[in-house]
């Protein structure tokens, strides 16, 4: 039972950014994370320690997140929950809600890996060594296709401001 125990105190941060980046919900990754550590350990004899824990959780997460979402149809990634500064004019608001959906739009819109990494990045606020570790690669690559897709995107935003 303590290993249990030991792996949800090492992993379950890393399992709810990962829900964080896919559904930007907090109540649905906080259910995710816990259904992800009940299904770990109903098949827990199907780890075969070829990869690390968190990536085997990870996955079972992102399985659990896709039923979720082919039951219920939602976006994986919802456009309106932009926080607005508590001294910001109605006009500021409307601009930056409008800034932050293109942002979330192109990085929806841009190809794996790097629109995955973007998102476990911005918005799951992961490590590059834990994306790369639920990607199956090492920091490095993680830190590379982050860079590169940045670079894709701002280029795309400002190719469209022009």
């Amino acid at each position: 039972m303590d290993d249990l125990e030991s792996i949800y105190r090492q992993n379950a941060d890393t399992v709810f950014r990962f829900l964080m980046a896919k559904t930007g919900s907090l109540d649905l990754s906080e259910e995710l994370t816990q259904e992800t550590f009940y299904q770990a350990i109903k098949s827990i004899d199907r780890f075969d320690g070829s990869c690390r824990i968190s990536s085997w959780l990870c996955g079972i997460a992102k399985n659990l997140l896709y039923t979720h979402f082919r039951e219920t149809a939602r976006n994986p990634l919802p456009i309106d929950d932009v926080p607005e500064p508590a001294t910001a004019s109605a006009e500021d608001i409307v601009v930056t809600r409008e800034e932050t959906k293109r942002i979330r739009k192109a990085i929806d819109d841009h190809p794996d890996p790097g629109g995955e990494i973007l998102r476990l990045r911005l918005f799951g606020g992961l490590s590059f060594k834990q994306i790369g570790e639920i990607m199956g690669r090492t920091e490095t690559w993680a830190r590379v296709n982050y860079y590169r897709a940045k670079q894709s995107i701002v280029k795309e935003l400002s190719e469209d401001d022009e």
